[in-house]
């Protein structure tokens, strides 16, 4: 019975796969996707896991898909990097069970370290890209894509990005069809990809690239909106949806596959225009590529190239393509009152930020929340590149300071969650390493970054999981490293001690923290208070930069004093330890 709801487009994504008769969904969790896989797991009959990376996320995806299911594997656009070496072969076999990729491009780095444009990796690979615009269209895209993977024998993606993967619409419910695989079938031929078969299966995907491209140029999901012209506008995804909110009397193209492109049928079009503008996210491919195939269009001199491209920006773009004759008003910019992204309250990490700025550590970063170390008032993170990426280039930056004859010491901090993700290799390659660095593995039992999702670590806090639980000390020492110690963060003296000892000692030397993520796992003990006559604002507490935590005029008093709110402190007891003059106590009351 059809039904309708209202669904994001992570949700709606979901929703489809459902619809279609999917049946193995995986994915590693990473904003603006991650809600892909948690909606999925509310199907029974989805099996749903978190990879231990995107790579093995998409191995898991491609081998049910080898056994004839119909899979999904979903990852934020800097996860295709990750999965790239075994998707660009996985492109050239016969996919059986129909495959989708679906990735979340971040136009504008909401939660991202870079903006890449995964449309290049569909075209790198030879696979058809599907680029919606509704959570609805994200629902159809995933039936359509499937049926497109099986006729094909193709792996598709479709690229989202963060505003739809957030967006909420009207999708329309319809009944689960199912798909039952057949299983795996032996075929050398087809899935050994070894000479001379991937030879052969590179004449293959051109072949498959062809016959594409002629089915888009049919293709009944490219809309035409014709409004007598001459000038039409080729466009795809959200684009669409913002240039539709203008009042413009020009014709245009919505895509719903952007590549292959539809070359024959836009050439064909194109003879009714004097001007083809193309309005796209983020960089000019669809751009580049009709003008690659001798066809006159304009594109990115109006719009820009990174960032979201938003209903102002099309507007701007249109008048200066003499498209719009509108006057842009002068908008006075509304300030809202900045709020700098920091640390929960009780968040573990915050103690070894707080150590690591007073020991004026070199420090190199890594992906996580500990991100935020090098934001004020730490700044202790100097470089913040990509998942596992500090081990290696501590390794590196301390060979180049030793050839410049400097021989201070540096420090690493990498969490559970990046340590399994990408971390392992880094740690093997130092582990034969003599130089001095210093890891600092911060785990706090979750991904907590992307909401909380599980770890190897997770379990050793919920035993319900029923899934094993792995000892990261036990992994290092398995390496050959030694040098592991394992500290409690919140008894910050210990810590603290442990951390400077293990900078000055030689060689590689490993600190293991254990609190766990305090938000993720509801840590909540008798809240501390200050007492205002001990107090002598050295603004210690301050420091730690925890949320509950600021400087407050008490009633008597001519200067400020610190401040705890008693609502939102955890009771980590870290602003205690730092207190020169033991004026931060606990309360008796529970929380």
């Amino acid at each position: 019975m059809l039904t309708k709801n209202i669904l994001t487009g992570n949700e709606a994504i979901s929703r489809g796969f459902y619809e279609a008769g999917g049946l193995v969904a995986s994915s590693y969790p990473g904003s603006p996707t991650v809600s892909i896989l948690d909606s999925m797991r509310s199907y029974n009959e989805i099996y749903a896991e978190w990879g231990t990376n995107e790579k093995v996320a998409i191995e898991i995806s491609m081998g049910a898909s080898i056994g004839g299911a119909r899979s999904i594997v979903s990852m934020k656009h800097v996860g295709i990097n990750i999965a790239s070496d075994p998707f660009m072969t996985f492109t050239q076999i016969k996919t059986k069970g129909g495959f989708l990729l679906v990735v979340g491009d971040d136009p504008g780095l909401t939660s991202s370290q870079n903006e890449q444009d995964s449309r290049f990796w569909g075209k790198f690979a030879n696979i058809p890209i599907l680029d919606p615009s509704t959570p609805q269209e994200a629902k159809e895209a995933v039936k359509e894509g499937l049926k497109l993977s099986e006729e094909f024998n193709t792996p598709v993606m479709i690229r989202l990005t963060s505003r739809l993967c957030h967006a909420r619409g009207i999708v329309e419910l319809e009944d689960r069809i199912e798909h039952i695989p057949e299983g795996f079938v032996e075929d050398q031929s087809r899935y050994c990809m070894l000479p001379p078969f991937a030879n052969a299966a590179q004449h293959f995907m051109k072949e498959r690239m062809v016959k594409l491209e002629q089915y888009n140029n049919i293709n009944i999901n490219n809309k035409l909106e014709s409004k007598g012209s001459s000038t039409l506008i080729i466009t795809s995804s959200l684009c669409y949806e913002n240039l539709k909110e203008i009042d413009t009397n020009v014709d245009i193209l919505k895509l719903a596959m952007v590549w292959p492109l539809p070359i024959d049928y836009i050439k064909t079009l194109s003879e009714k225009y004097e001007r083809l503008i193309v309005i796209e996210e983020t960089l000019g491919f669809i751009e580049d590529e009709l003008k690659i195939r001798g066809l006159n269009v304009e594109g990115k001199v109006y719009f820009p190239f990174t960032g979201e491209i938003t209903v102002e920006s099309i507007k701007i773009g249109l008048k200066d393509a003499n498209i719009l004759d509108i006057e842009m008003p002068l908008i006075e910019k509304e300030y809202a009152v900045r709020r700098t992204p920091m640390l929960c309250s009780g968040c573990p990490h915050r103690p070894i930020f707080h150590i690591l700025k007073m020991a004026k550590a070199t420090v190199i970063g890594d992906i996580g929340c500990y991100s935020l170390g090098i934001q004020e008032p730490f700044e202790v993170h100097k470089t913040n590149i990509s998942m596992g990426a500090s081990l290696g280039m501590a390794l590196g930056i301390v060979k180049a300071q030793n050839l410049s004859g400097n021989k201070k010491p540096i420090v690493a901090t990498i969490g559970d969650g990046t340590f399994f993700h990408s971390g392992m290799t880094g740690f093997l390659q130092l582990s034969s390493s003599k130089e001095n660095i210093t890891v600092i593995v911060m785990d706090n039992r979750t991904t907590a970054m992307t909401g909380g999702q599980i770890t190897p670590t997770t379990s050793e806090y919920f035993k319900d999981l029923g899934t094993h639980s792995v000892n990261i000390p036990k992994v290092l020492n398995s390496f050959g490293i030694e040098d592991v110690t394992v500290v409690d963060q919140f008894k910050y003296n210990e810590t603290k001690k442990e951390i400077l000892d293990a900078i000055k000692r030689d060689g590689l030397s490993v600190i293991v923290t254990t609190r766990p993520c305090a938000l993720n796992f509801k840590v909540k003990e008798p809240h501390f208070y200050v007492d205002s006559s001990v107090c002598i604002s050295c603004r210690n507490c301050i420091k730690t930069n925890c949320p509950p935590i600021s400087m407050k005029l008490y009633k008597g008093k001519e200067k400020k004093n610190s401040y705890i709110d008693p609502s939102s402190c955890v009771g980590c007891s870290v602003c205690s330890q730092v207190c020169p003059v033991g004026a931060i106590k606990r309360s008796n009351i529970e929380k």
